[in-house]
């Protein structure tokens, strides 16, 4: 993620203007480089390819009170109570509520901020790299408290999630590997949650019901394995989930070489057998996600399926369903999701120029039958 002012003689006057003795001159010039670029960040964090950004948006004005009708959220003949988990605070813990789907979801949003300074000496030299990099300082800093609070409610939502007594989270086939066999057991798992109101199949059919995978470094390693490893996990007298395989009484089958040579030639692909793959440094053995994973079932008690040490984490999504959201304000006045403006506490005997940026937002998981997930222990 970068963002990179052009040099044109415009932006250039526009940089030493804020340099400017004259307090007015350079106090204005802040502002037009403010409001110029504000939309700029909103758009480079909306499209960060990063766990925030997989909740589907809806705008509001900001200073309103917003609120979201559930029972459009869900099926007519769906059940009468559901479970909505929100945060109240940035990076706070997630907490559940048990709503009716007719109700009005009145939801809490809260202020996400940066505020950066430069030496005025870079202005007056037209250093747009140093403007540009101090304006990419921003959106990193709003995407970390983004990518904070979304992992700590979705990670929530997924370990307390089970519908019909069926944990959406189980042990993977062989201990050790993620293999075609559990990405096949979770897709059968997603159908199942997803069933009507009355356990029958829901009207149009029950999908796939996964389209995304969220992936550590070292199950997209075992992934990549497949080309050239065996895949089975079936043996003579059959197979519990998480145990291992022995190399002398069990037959190792590789997968068919259409297979193979598809995954060989794809190495650094983005799809596993029409699931989306997104790879996440965070998730993998003793890592930040699987930790947070971790401390959420322990505090779901004891039916979620915890990680064990130097386990792993895989997350599924099905995000052909509204579910995760997130509300974002809208400002009246420039039409842009964040705000930037100019920061004046700086005098000028302190030879700094400054900017604060902030924008409002909520999040919430309206749904939690479209989180699965499997442990790789091993």
């Amino acid at each position: 993620m970068k963002i990179t002012l052009k040099r044109t003689d415009e932006q250039v006057e526009l940089i030493k203007a804020m340099a400017s003795k004259n307090r007015e001159v350079a106090y204005e010039a802040q502002a037009a480089l403010a409001e110029f670029i504000g939309p700029v960040i909103a758009e480079v964090i909306n499209k960060a390819p990063v766990l925030s950004n997989l909740f589907a948006a809806f705008q509001f004005e900001a200073d309103s009170n917003p609120s979201l009708p559930l029972d459009l959220y869900y099926d007519i003949s769906a059940e009468d109570y559901i479970q909505v988990h929100s945060t109240t605070i940035p990076g706070g813990l997630p907490t559940n509520h048990v709503l009716p789907t007719a109700s009005e979801l009145k939801f809490t949003t809260y202020r996400l901020d940066s505020a950066v300074s430069f030496d005025r000496r870079y202005a007056a030299q037209s250093r747009l790299d140093v403007v540009g990099k101090t304006m990419t300082r921003v959106a990193q800093e709003v995407l970390l408290k983004q990518q904070q609070t979304s992992a700590n409610l979705l990670l929530t939502a997924l370990a307390q999630a089970s519908t019909g007594g069926e944990q959406h989270v189980a042990t993977s086939k062989i201990a050790g590997a993620f293999l075609l066999a559990d990405l096949n057991a979770m897709i059968t798992r997603a159908k199942r949650v997803n069933a009507a109101w009355n356990a029958g199949t829901p009207v149009g059919g029950s999908g796939n019901g996964l389209t995304d995978l969220i992936v550590s470094p070292e199950v997209m390693e075992m992934i990549r394995a497949m080309a050239y490893n065996p895949v089975n996990t079936k043996t003579a007298g059959g197979i519990a989930p998480g145990t291992s395989t022995t190399q002398g009484g069990d037959a190792w089958i590789a997968a068919p070489e259409s297979v193979r040579s598809r995954m060989w030639d794809s190495a650094g692909t983005v799809d596993f057998f029409g699931v989306n793959l997104t790879e996440a440094n965070e998730l993998g053995p003793e890592r930040k996600y699987t930790k947070i994973y971790n401390a959420a079932a322990t505090a779901a008690g004891g039916t979620a399926v915890p990680v064990g040490a130097n386990g792993d984490l895989v997350i599924g999504l099905d995000l052909s369903r509204d579910s995760l959201i997130r509300a974002v304000a809208v400002d009246a006045e420039s039409g842009s999701e964040f705000t930037l403006v100019a920061d004046d506490q700086y005098s000028i005997r302190q030879q700094k120029i400054g900017f604060f940026g902030s924008l409002e937002e909520g999040r919430m998981v309206i749904d939690n039958r479209t989180l699965l997930g499997t442990v790789v222990n091993a």
